[in-house]
């Protein structure tokens, strides 16, 4: 069952942030329509290689046109294509859209229930909007980077995107979502600005309060959650490593036990400085004592919040992620299939749907401009001028 079945998107969106949000929305059933420029191919196409498996997984069950938008004909084409394409998702700088012709003022009045979504790094006003940044300059200026470090090192730079997914991707997704319920109920379209340097800093959740309220700035390792006490990783033996999230008291009674020191409880229950630097030290050379494969058993049998930390490819094989269906088979053009990451929320009523990998740039221009009503005459045409 595709759950957003009546959504249909036109996305001019690129590289991560974007395609994963219309992505979610495609897997759900949306029907999503990419515009990219047939001279200036999205670079995650080609980022880390020829082959790159990421456009495949971003763009999955999308349809894709070529247009160079800075042809008049262009405009057109997209004032047409909005009358049924009521969503759009744009991530250029502040004024590109404008400057082309294809602001919300404009495509509204194509389209008066258009949900038009701008997804930028600063957010369309302030003194950063026209300002270029990636995921790394969001999460410094938001203040997570500062306190997400070992004290006295420097920030380390993360494997996943946060500002970008967790920050555009997500709450773009949220925002699309929540024009179109608001549509339902008074048909009314309207414009949405969501920027990732915003949402990274409203992802100070659990310590930036603390500031605002009693001044308390989050440093690194002070407090409970950023390497300020047991909440941490720790070496085993042979030099991998085990997360131990043992918050409660429950569980932290449970890992005393694991490690064969009961009498550690009352440390470990103390919130006393001294004490918990003194508990952390003692898992420490807990967790030194015996290798990965001697803690595996151990740990499967106290339930701790002990996790092992696993390299991508033994996640993609444990249990707890093949009963989930995580990874999935995805059609594609000739026939066979490709292996990609499932999305991650179930429902009771519906599933996800996978129509196929993401394919080549603009090979659905054609279908769709005869869907238009354009004639092989017209497209013969716009081909020539260097339209698609």
């Amino acid at each position: 069952m595709d759950l957003l079945r009546n959504l249909k998107i036109l996305d001019f969106s690129g590289l991560l942030p974007g395609p994963y949000a219309t992505m979610m929305l495609a897997d759900l059933g949306a029907e999503v329509l990419r515009v990219e420029s047939p001279t200036r191919p999205d670079l995650i196409r080609t980022f880390g290689g020829k082959n790159f498996a990421a456009h495949g997984f971003l763009n999955r069950s999308k349809r894709s046109i070529a247009l160079d938008l800075k042809k008049v004909e262009s405009i057109e084409i997209v004032k047409n294509l909005v009358k049924e394409y009521d969503i759009v998702l744009e991530q250029f700088r502040p004024g590109v859209m404008e400057r082309l012709g294809l602001g919300y003022e404009v495509l509204k009045e194509a389209n008066p229930q258009l949900i038009y979504c701008s997804l930028t790094g600063f957010g369309q006003t302030g003194p950063y909007r026209n300002r270029p940044g990636h995921d790394i300059n969001y999460l410094s200026i938001a203040g997570l980077a500062d306190y997400s470090r070992r004290k006295g090192e420097r920030p380390t730079p993360q494997a996943v995107q946060i500002a970008d997914v967790a920050g555009g991707s997500l709450h773009t997704v949220i925002g699309i979502l929540t024009a179109v319920l608001h549509r339902a109920q008074t048909g009314e379209g309207q414009s949405i600005d969501v920027s990732m340097t915003d949402a990274a800093f409203a992802l100070n959740a659990l310590f930036g309060p603390g500031y605002l309220v009693d001044g308390v700035e989050p440093k690194a390792e002070r407090m409970m959650l950023n390497g300020g006490s047991y909440y941490d990783y720790f070496e085993t033996k042979d030099g991998r490593y085990f997360s131990v999230g043992s918050v409660e008291p429950a569980f932290r009674k449970q890992l005393c036990e694991a490690i064969g020191h009961p009498e550690l409880l009352s440390v470990a229950m103390s919130q006393a400085p001294a004490d918990m630097h003194s508990f952390t030290e003692r898992l420490k050379k807990a967790f030194l004592s015996k290798t990965y494969d001697e803690w595996l058993p151990i740990f499967e049998e106290f339930q701790a919040c002990v996790e092992p930390v696993l390299p991508f490819s033994e996640a993609c094989g444990h249990p707890q992620i093949k009963a989930r269906e995580m990874v999935i088979e995805v059609p594609k053009s000739d026939g066979t299939s490709q292996s990609q990451i499932a999305h991650p929320i179930k429902f009771s009523k519906g599933s996800p749907s996978y129509k196929h990998v993401g394919g080549k740039l603009g090979e659905d221009t054609v279908d769709v401009f005869e869907a238009l009503g354009y004639s092989e005459e017209q497209i013969a045409e716009l081909k020539e001028k260097g339209v698609f």
